[in-house]
């Protein structure tokens, strides 16, 4: 089984318990809808990027039209699509399986973008830059995007260099489940933006994890 899949299968099988431990949004994908995102009376697409359990999406939806929410494991779509029904998301939410790295959507079409604690699960730099080149395709020419990767920066990490590990999840009962991360160091991170076909708006560590706010090169 390659690297992928077993990200994918990972996902599946923690699904329900790692969806139960993401109440809320992050505050730095909240700053950044507050900064960067239009109204709802705008004609907006916003996309989650790897949405998980949608709890970013119900950000967006808070000011787009439509959102789409993307994530590689059907598991996890699963308590995204629960997640809407329970709370009544005020636009309508479309929920699509696929890949980072290989979009299933038009070019030019997303407005705002969250692509938040998912491209470092992707195996490969070429994977991880051609993520990020898929981004800057499906944005709008004046579309906006956050992304972020978990860095060395954190105090879990003595590493100074970007690196690949396994981290593990608990399940309830104590079995232990391996989960593949590329821990970037922060010039890795700007490094890999500088080769895609994005630009880089602003750049920053919060909380251990590097953070950019991106449109699409000009």
């Amino acid at each position: 089984m390659d690297r992928r899949s077993e990200v994918r299968e990972t996902y599946d099988r923690i699904a329900t318990h790692f969806a139960s431990t993401r109440e809320y949004a992050w505050p730095e994908v909240e700053a950044f809808v507050d900064e960067y995102v239009g109204s709802a009376d705008d004609p907006e697409l916003g996309l989650d990027l790897g949405c998980g359990n949608c709890r970013h999406a119900e950000v967006l939806a808070e000011r787009l039209q439509r959102v789409v929410g993307l994530d590689v494991s059907r598991g996890l779509l699963e308590t995204g699509r629960d997640r809407a029904l329970e709370r009544g998301f005020s636009v309508d939410l479309v929920l699509v399986q696929g890949e980072a790295a290989s979009l299933p959507l038009r070019s030019d079409i997303v407005d705002a973008a969250v692509y938040v604690a998912t491209i470092h699960h992707l195996p490969t730099r070429r994977a991880r830059v051609a993520s990020l080149d898929e981004l800057a395709r499906v944005l709008d020419p004046q579309g906006i995007a956050l992304v972020s990767a978990w860095s060395t920066a954190h105090d879990a990490f003595e590493e100074t260099t970007g690196f690949d590990t396994t981290v593990e999840w608990t399940l309830p009962g104590g079995e232990a489940v391996d989960r593949f991360y590329h821990i970037y160091d922060p010039d890795e991170f700007e490094a890999d933006l500088e080769t895609s076909a994005l630009e880089t708006v602003s750049l920053e560590i919060s909380s251990g994890n590097c953070y950019a706010v991106v449109q699409p090169r000009s």
